[in-house]
């Protein structure tokens, strides 16, 4: 998954690959706005039929997280340890596949 999250941002917003590493903070290091942070949790939404709940950007700030995220939503990987209680609780509640 991070990899099809690499390309996705790669492709759409012609960001060098180089600067797409796991501890890549979005906005400063990638160079995407907000809004295009947006609309790459909606692509990742629908692809993978996963449910981002409000106040994900607040939850995550870089590219590992955002792809240990859509993971976990997915029930492909287990629960990222930077997840707050409340989020866990949004995410868990918006959608079915969540992992352990």
């Amino acid at each position: 998954m991070f990899r099809w999250i690499v390309k996705l941002i790669r492709d759409e917003y012609g960001i060098d690959e180089k600067l797409l590493t796991r501890t890549a903070v979005l906005e400063s290091d990638c160079g995407l706005s907000i809004e295009q942070v947006e609309e790459v949790l909606e692509a990742i939404s629908e692809s993978f039929s996963i449910t981002f709940p409000g106040g994900t950007l607040d939850e995550v700030v870089k590219l590992e997280e955002l792809c240990m995220l859509a993971a976990w939503l997915k029930g492909l990987f287990k629960k990222p340890d930077f997840l707050s209680t409340g989020f866990e609780e949004q995410c868990r509640a918006s959608n079915a596949t969540v992992g352990a």
